[in-house]
């Protein structure tokens, strides 16, 4: 995935909120972006083709 693909995902409404913003970039809970991945795999899937 390239860096505007994610960035693009990330900025998402629906994308869950980051825990921390570092200088080194925003984290996430990994069960939280999981879950949202189940939830929104398919529309992530249709954005790319």
């Amino acid at each position: 995935m390239s860096r505007q693909r994610a960035y693009q995902i990330t900025s998402r409404a629906d994308f869950p909120a980051p825990v921390a913003d570092l200088a080194q970039g925003k984290v996430w809970m990994t069960e939280d972006v999981e879950a949202w991945m189940k939830v929104h795999r398919r529309d992530v899937d249709d954005a790319e083709a």
